[in-house]
Order: C-alpha cells, then sequence, then structure tokens
C-alpha cells in the first residue's frame, strides 16, 4: 500500500483526533498518527499545536516512529525553541544507543535543528560521537559540526570541535576522512578567513590521497576539492600528487572528473612547461574531457562550458579532438552553441579546412539562432587563421548565393570585420556585396553595407547613388545606421569632393537640424566643422588607418581566468563569473608559484598594504562605466600612507561581499515613444534645493524643477512643475533615454492636472536601475522627455552619483583588504579637498547616510584614517581612504576601484558630501 492516503484531505476535529491518537498506548496508531501530521506539514498545513505531543513520542524503541518525529522536530523547533529543549535528554540519550544507526540519527538531528538556545546542550553528544567506534557516526558527526558552526561558529571553536575535525583527517575509514574535508572546506568558506581554518600541510596531502582510493565518487570529489587548495613546496612534490591524482580521470562520474582536472591544472602551473612530463599530461586531459561529451545534454553543457575555460589557460589540450564537438542534429540549441564558441576556439592551421566545411552544412539548418552563430563562426575562423581567410571568404560568398535574407545579413556584417583584418586584400567581393543590398533590413547588416561603402567609396563606381538611397530613408533608419551613413558620406565626400559634395550637405543638415539625438547631432557639428575649418585635418581624422581588430574578443582577463580555473565544477566556471557572485562569501584565489608560471601567492594579511603589489585582473563582465564628471577643485596630493592591514585588525567585522555585475552596451535610443514612468505623487520635503532643469521658455510654458535624493532603498527624483501657460496641463507621462546606469521610473508617473499661473505642484518619481544603458559624457547625465496634453518637451539633467549607492555596501573587513591588494596602482586616485567643515566623527555619520560604509578608523600621530566602502547599483565596489587632518582642515582621499572610469565622479560626490554641498 503506497502512503498517498496520508495526502487525502483532513476532516473537521482531525488535530483532536491525532492528538489522542499520539497518547495511545499502540505503537501502530502512534506511527501512523505521526505519518498523517508528517503529510499535513508537507503539504503547507500548520500541526505545530501538535508539538509536545509529537516530542513525546520521542522515547520508543521503533526507529521509524523516531526518525518521523525527528524529521518533525527539525521543521518546527525553530518556531517552538522552549519546547525544543523538551527533546535535548533524548538527544543525549539516543547518542549512548548501542545501535550505531540511532546513534548517527540522533546527531544528523541535532546539526538540522537550528536553534541557538539548544546548541550548547548538544556539544557533549557530539563530542562523544566525533570519537565514536562506529565509522558512520563519526562521519555524520563531521557533517554536524559544519552544520553547528553556521549556527554558532564561535561556541564550535571554543569547544575544540575544530581541531576534532582535524583529527578525522587521519582516521582509518575514507568515507570520515572525505566527510570531515568536505566539513572543514564548509567552515573554511563560511568563516571568510579562506584558508586560515583548513591548513594544508604535506602529511595531510598524503592521507588525503590514501583516502581518496577507497571511499565514494562524492567523497572523492570532496577530497579532490581540498587537494586543490594545496600548495606544493616544490615542482616534484607536484608531479607526485599529479601522477597519485590521474587515475580518477578514469571515473565514471562527472564531477569526479572534473575535480580531478581542477587539481591537475592547478598543479601544473607550478611544473615547467617545457618538460615532458608537462606535455605529457596536457595529452592526457583530452580523453577524459572528451568522454564528458558522450553524458545527457545537461552533463555535456557543463563540460563545454569548462572546457572553453581550461581552453584558454592551455589552448593545446584537445586540439587533436575537433571532430569530437561537431554538432548532431539532436543536441539542444544550448549544447549547439556552446560546441560552436569551443569549434572556434581550437581552429588552426591544421584543421580550418574540416571546420569550414562543417560551419557550411550548419548554415542550412533550420533553426535562426544557430545559422546566425555559425556564419559569424566562419567569420572569427577568418579572422583567427590567416592561411585560410580566402577559403572561409569564398564559404561565405556561397552562402550569400543562397539568398536566404538572414544568412546574407550575416555574411555582409563578418565580411565587413573581415575587410578590417585583411585590408586591401577582398575588395574585389564588394560588386557581390552590393548585389544584395534590397535584402538588408536588419539594422546591424546595413550599418556594415554603409561602412564598407563608406571605407571603399573610391574603388565603388556607383557609390554615391548607394548611399543616396540609404540617406533618403536617413530619418526612418536606427541611430546606429543614421551614425554609419553620416562618416559614410563624410569619407564619400573627403574622397570624392565633386561626387560627394550635396550629398554631404543633405546628411549634415539631417544630422545637425532635424535630429534629436545627441550623439547624431555632436557628430554632426564635428564633421561640419573638421571640413569647413581644415579638410586637410579632417582626412586625417576620419580616412585615418583603422587600428586592426583580433578573433580573440571573448578571452576572459588572467586574473578572473585563474579564479574560474581554481573553481572548475563548481556554478562559476559554469556561468564564467566569479565565486563571490553566488554566495555571501568566497575564498581568495591562490595562484601556484613554480619555477616557469610564477604567479604570486594570495598575499599574507600585513600591517600595511605594499605598493608594488602584483595588479589584480578586472573580471570580464565587470561593468565599465564611461568617462567621469570632473571633479571640482580638489587638489592633487601624493596617496596618503597605507596603514589599512593594522587597521583592520582591531576593528569589528561588517558584512558582505562583492559581486560582479553586467556591463554597458547598448547604444543610444531615440525618446518619441512613451512608456509609463514611475511616480509617487505627493509633497517633497521642504529642505530639497530644486535646480531648474527647463525653463518656460525652453518648455513652452512649462518650467520643471528637480532634485535627487535616495529613500527607501531607491533613487527618488523629486520634481517641480510651474504652468505658466493659458491652458491647464494634464495627461503627463516620462520616459528616460538610455544612460549610464540604465536609471528608469519605477512606476506610473501620476501628475494631477497643473492650472495656469498656480504654485508648483510636486511629486516623488521613484527610480530603478538595470535598463538599457549606455555610456555618457558627462558620466551622470540624464537625458529626459516629459509628455502633456500639449507637447513634449526635453531636457536634461545631472544626478549625484551618491543616490546610487547601495545599502548592502558595506564589505567584510578581510574581502576589502584582498581587494584593494588586488586592485592595481594605477586604478588609484588622490586628492585633496580642502576646507572641510567636519570633525572625523561627524564626516563618519555623514557618510554612513549615503551609504559610504566605514570599514575601518584609528588615529595616528594627530589624524584620523577612516576605509571606507561603497557600492553601485551596477555592482562596482569603490573603496576608499581618508585621513583627516584637524590642523588644516582638509582631507586627503585615495580611491581605489575596479573601473576606472567612474572614480572621477565618484571623488565629486564624496567632495560634496564632506563640504556639505549634497
Amino acid at each position: 500500500m503506497t502512503d498517498a492516503k496520508y495526502f487525502s484531505t483532513t476532516k473537521k476535529g482531525e488535530i483532536a483526533e491525532l492528538k489522542a491518537e499520539l497518547h495511545g498506548d499502540k505503537r501502530d496508531k502512534k506511527r501512523e498518527a505521526v505519518k498523517k501530521i508528517i503529510a499535513m506539514m508537507t503539504v503547507g498545513k500548520d500541526v505545530s499545536s501538535l508539538f509536545p505531543d509529537v516530542v513525546n513520542c520521542m522515547q520508543t524503541p521503533d526507529i521509524e516512529l523516531k526518525k518521523l518525529v525527528y524529521l518533525y522536530l527539525m521543521n518546527y523547533a525553530k518556531t517552538q525553541p522552549d519546547m525544543a529543549i523538551m527533546a535535548v535528554n533524548t538527544f543525549v540519550k539516543d547518542c549512548d544507543d548501542p545501535n550505531p544507526l540511532l546513534r548517527a540519527l540522533a546527531v544528523r538531528t541535532m546539526g538540522c535543528i537550528r536553534v541557538d538556545k539548544i546548541t550548547e546542550y548538544l556539544c557533549d553528544p557530539l563530542r562523544k560521537c566525533l570519537k565514536d567506534t562506529d565509522p558512520y557516526v563519526r562521519k555524520t558527526a563531521a557533517v554536524c559540526v559544519a552544520k553547528m558552526y553556521d549556527i554558532n561558529g564561535e561556541l564550535v571553536e571554543d569547544q575544540g570541535f575544530l581541531e576534532l575535525l582535524k583529527e578525522l583527517l587521519s582516521d582509518s575509514n575514507p568515507m570520515v576522512v572525505a566527510n570531515a574535508a568536505a566539513a572543514l572546506a564548509e567552515i573554511s568558506d563560511s568563516s571568510g578567513r579562506g584558508l586560515e581554518s583548513f591548513a594544508m600541510n604535506a602529511t595531510l596531502v598524503n592521507k588525503l590521497l590514501v583516502a581518496l582510493n577507497e571511499c565514494t565518487e562524492w567523497g572523492q570529489t570532496f577530497i579532490l576539492d581540498s587537494l586543490s587548495l594545496y600548495q606544493p613546496t616544490d615542482a616534484v612534490e607536484a608531479k607526485s600528487i599529479i601522477e597519485r591524482v590521474t587515475p580518477r580521470l578514469a571515473h565514471a562520474n562527472a564531477a569526479v572528473v572534473l575535480s580531478a582536472v581542477k587539481v591537475i591544472i592547478r598543479l601544473m602551473s607550478v611544473l615547467d612547461d617545457t618538460s615532458e612530463f608537462y606535455d605529457t599530461m596536457l595529452k592526457k586531459l583530452s580523453p577524459p574531457l572528451v568522454t564528458l561529451l558522450a553524458g545527457s545534454p545537461e552533463i555535456q553543457y557543463v563540460a563545454l562550458r569548462n572546457i572553453s575555460l581550461i581552453l584558454q589557460k592551455h589552448p593545446d589540450v584537445l586540439r587533436g579532438d575537433i571532430k569530437v564537438f561537431f554538432v548532431k542534429y539532436n543536441d539542444p540549441i544550448y549544447v549547439k552553441l556552446e560546441k560552436l564558441a569551443v569549434i572556434v576556439r581550437l581552429c588552426n592551421d591544421t584543421n580550418t579546412r574540416a571546420i569550414l566545411t562543417e560551419l557550411k552544412e550548419y548554415a542550412s539548418e533550420v533553426d535562426v539562432d544557430f545559422v546566425r552563430r555559425a556564419v559569424r563562426a566562419i567569420g572569427r575562423c577568418a579572422i583567427k587563421v590567416s592561411s585560410e581567410s580566402e577559403r572561409a571568404v569564398q564559404t561565405l560568398l556561397e552562402l550569400i548565393e543562397t539568398k536566404v535574407n538572414y544568412v546574407v545579413q550575416e555574411a555582409v556584417v563578418v565580411i565587413k570585420d573581415i575587410f578590417r583584418k585583411y585590408p586591401n586584400k577582398y575588395e574585389g567581393i564588394i560588386s557581390t556585396l552590393c548585389e544584395n543590398l534590397d535584402v538588408l533590413d536588419e539594422p546591424e547588416a546595413r550599418g556594415a553595407m554603409i561602412w564598407i561603402l563608406g571605407e571603399y567609396a573610391d574603388r565603388i563606381d556607383n557609390a554615391g547613388e548607394l548611399l543616396t538611397t540609404f540617406v533618403e530613408s536617413f530619418t526612418d533608419e536606427t541611430v546606429h545606421v543614421q551614425l554609419q551613413i553620416l562618416t559614410a558620406v563624410v569619407k564619400l565626400f573627403l574622397k570624392s569632393p565633386a561626387s560627394g559634395q550635396d550629398l554631404v550637405q543633405t546628411v549634415l543638415g539631417l544630422a545637425t537640424q532635424d535630429s534629436d539625438n545627441p550623439d547624431l547631432r555632436d557628430r554632426g557639428y564635428i564633421y561640419w566643422r573638421l571640413l569647413s575649418t581644415d579638410p586637410a585635418a579632417a582626412k586625417e581624422v576620419v580616412l585615418t588607418d583603422k587600428p586592426q581588430i583580433s578573433e580573440e574578443t571573448d578571452m576572459l582577463e588572467a586574473g578572473l581566468l585563474d579564479e574560474l580555473i581554481s573553481n572548475i565544477a563548481t556554478l562559476a566556471a559554469v556561468y564564467h563569473k566569479p565565486a563571490s557572485t553566488f554566495g555571501s562569501t568566497s575564498m581568495p584565489v591562490q595562484r601556484l608559484a613554480g619555477p616557469v608560471r610564477a604567479a604570486a601567492a594570495v598575499p599574507a594579511e600585513s600591517d600595511e598594504i605594499e605598493t608594488d603589489d602584483t595588479p589584480a585582473d578586472i573580471p570580464v563582465g565587470q561593468p565599465v562605466a564611461p568617462a567621469a564628471v570632473a571633479a571640482p577643485a580638489p587638489v592633487a596630493a601624493a596617496p596618503a600612507a597605507n596603514l589599512l592591514g593594522d587597521l583592520l585588525m582591531d576593528t569589528p567585522a561588517p558584512h558582505a561581499a562583492p559581486a560582479a555585475g553586467g556591463g554597458l552596451s547598448d547604444l543610444l535610443g531615440g525618446l518619441d515613444d512613451f512608456g509609463i514612468g514611475g511616480v509617487s505623487n505627493g509633497p517633497p520635503a521642504p529642505t530639497l534645493n530644486y535646480e531648474t532643469w527647463l525653463n518656460e521658455q525652453q518648455g513652452k510654458g512649462l518650467r520643471i524643477e528637480g532634485t535627487f535624493v535616495r529613500r527607501a532603498g531607491q533613487p527618488v527624483m523629486e520634481l517641480r512643475f510651474t504652468n505658466f501657460s493659458m491652458q491647464p496641463l494634464s495627461g503627463f507621462a516620462v520616459q528616460f533615454n538610455k544612460n549610464s546606469f540604465g536609471i528608469g521610473p519605477a512606476e506610473a508617473l501620476n501628475m494631477p492636472q497643473v492650472m495656469p499661473n498656480s504654485p508648483g505642484v510636486c511629486a516623488s518619481l521613484r527610480l530603478t536601475a538595470g535598463g538599457p544603458m549606455q555610456r555618457m559624457e558627462p558620466l551622470n547625465l540624464l537625458q529626459v522627455a516629459i509628455k502633456t496634453n500639449v507637447d513634449v518637451v526635453y531636457f536634461a539633467c545631472n544626478y549625484p552619483l551618491h543616490v546610487l549607492w547601495t545599502e548592502d555596501g558595506e564589505m567584510e573587513r578581510k574581502i576589502f583588504l584582498t581587494t584593494w591588494k588586488e586592485i592595481p596602482a594605477s586604478n588609484e586616485v588622490s586628492a585633496v579637498i580642502p576646507n572641510v567643515p567636519v570633525n572625523a566623527d561627524a564626516a563618519e555619520a555623514v557618510l554612513k547616510s549615503k551609504n559610504c560604509f566605514i570599514i575601518a578608523k584609528r588615529n595616528i600621530d594627530g589624524q584620523t584614517m577612516i576605509y571606507a566602502s561603497a557600492k553601485y547599483v551596477n555592482d562596482i565596489y569603490v573603496l576608499a581612504e581618508f585621513k583627516f587632518s584637524p590642523s588644516s582642515g582638509s582631507v586627503s582621499l585615495a580611491l581605489k576601484t575596479k573601473s576606472l572610469d567612474i572614480i572621477g565622479g565618484t571623488q565629486t560626490s564624496l567632495t560634496q558630501i564632506l563640504t556639505g554641498a549634497a
């Protein structure tokens, strides 16, 4: 009989019946009653009222009933902490039971009851179980220590459980060793102290390697992950460990294989890369990685994402196995796309011909997205392997002859890149491209074709006529295409003034007079002034040689790649993002030092931040902000003395961690279509200092004033509308143009009717980040359109960057120290802020109110040093060092960030905050 009957609809009064059965004498009735309670609990019904009755059933020799009671206890102990103490005596008793299964059950349940109030009562039973004679009990107790550390880490350390765990690493049973290693790694990670609590040495490594051969597959994974943290003393030791780990490459479990690959790759960084053993190990890595591609599509995808990282670190791996990555007809699209990426990465002189033949076949598939990627892959192969570029171009021409719309458009895009890579080599195919102008309807393809027409205008007889067709539809094109038309026509004029004079005047007029887009308008004015004042200079600017492009545009930065390699077989390697993105804490990357690959190990915490730290690479995906607004008048100064390491040793540890974010990539768009913006209606605070953003002359009778604040965890635009026209204004709507941080309205603008000559009507517009982004100049420029029943008005304003600092920007002190050291000195800017009216204590409160959080503070020689962190809405962290000099009334400021472009705007905001201008 199944257990489905327990999930049937409960009847009225059943709780009372269950209570009666729980107090009955029949064990079977009790078991049935508890099963019904567990079923009700599972479907979300509240049965916490039966807590004391269920706990009374713990005193039973029936293991099945005891398991059910323990399951109920784990679920409701947190809501009934006072009554959960009743179970402590039973745990103590069960930990002394002759049956090892019962002892293990008791200790497992102890670790799952997350009630701090009873944790201290469970220390003695846990200590007994850690020294139990049965290995099953010991391995269960090892995991329990990690769970208890998450509840009360200080108690675990005081009771000496960490030392007992380390002793279990020498246990005779391999599963005990594996669980102890997993528990210590978990504790090391969650404590934020990196490798301190899990110090590896040669003796411990040897014990782990012995246990590796005898434990289960998941135990092997735990041990291999622990081995990846070890730094060998020399190449001989690294070679020995690699030889003992290599058999795991043949394991049937994919997790074990990838963990073994991670250990081997990290240890190979210590070896001489010219040695025979190094080459042999590279060859041995290929078969296990190929075998992973025989698994399910999900395993294939994870393997391919990890292989992509490995190939960036060791390009020669899998060099002879290109056919394994050829796409199968029944592969899911996500596997197909990853295989394409790996194929391009493996492309070289010897296999490009076979790859091009395969990619040409892919271009006839039915999946449009896959076909587009295949055509782009052909172009990447041409750019990467110059000896086969002619064959690739011929393949693209054959695809163009198919006249398939999306194939032709992708081919035109990649051919433009090939022209950039190989100037003056393949211009003979331009006539073929011109024959297909009519099928180009996508902005990227039209932009690429226009670029080709402008770049080779002197070689195309009817270039003027072809460009004229684009100019006629200028106002209907996207901004990207309009910019290309403008530049192409100017090139035509510079190369053939007679044929391009009328056309260039038309385009410049359209760009400067009829366009509302600032990028297009500015570029038009620049060209106009260049052409009118100095045509020779215009030629040098517009017709200058283009820098060569490279195929390897998707390569990760070295620092991020090292971190991801150390996290192979984890989410970090699948998403190609730092491990800190997926949790509040992450262990620092330890780069192994060797005779050939002299990568620096993690810097030890010292009393000072050294000025010659090896620069850490900025991860790909880190948001790169545009050039910042110029700071008003701080005087440049030498960096202040860094005593950060010493300061952090004596300050309390706040809790946070940096995360990775997205980039600024979209092109500037128009403001023609109005969405519904977000507003909270109501009067602003009376202390707000409004700026006039749009006067009544420019606004056709509407004056708009405003300012920016941060309130309830969101940036807010405070607006005041005054109507100087002769008619009421209503039907308000708002839209923002693309901007540096993707700022946009959070909800509808609900403005009442604004009557003529009435007092200003105020509204609070709540903003959100994460919308379409575009690099702006200056960084904090915001272009806004307001629609009313009369007309649409446009204006621009500047927001202070500190309204984008989030409430979770407080970094944990050790992460702050590590991040400060990783950021190179070239990414540090220093200045002196004069005439600061507040002292260090008052500044601390002011900075915190603006979400600039204090990490450390100390008085040194009469000067106060403060270290702080702030986090932007797009996950960029800025680290700051303040030195307050009471005698001069000035503050020395040093800023560090991985995105150097935002540092100027940050300096401006901090200056305004400290001087009271914010």
